[in-house]
């Protein structure tokens, strides 16, 4: 759990200066990478998320 903590945070950080870097550049590129961050982020955290609730599921069954 500690290592899916770090890499929310190293993630958030990667967002929050792909943006930052956008407001002093106004180049596109890095708005497109903050977006591509974040849907990755996303689907990470879904599959993650599905597959704890799997465990959940078989673990009750069980």
């Amino acid at each position: 759990m500690l290592l899916l903590r770090l890499l929310a945070v190293l993630v958030g950080i990667g967002i929050c200066g792909s943006v930052f870097a956008y407001f002093f550049t106004r180049d596109a590129r890095y708005l497109a990478l903050a977006w591509r961050l974040f849907r990755w982020a996303i689907i990470v955290a879904l599959v993650f998320f599905a597959l704890l609730i799997v465990e959940r599921v078989f673990v009750t069954v069980a």
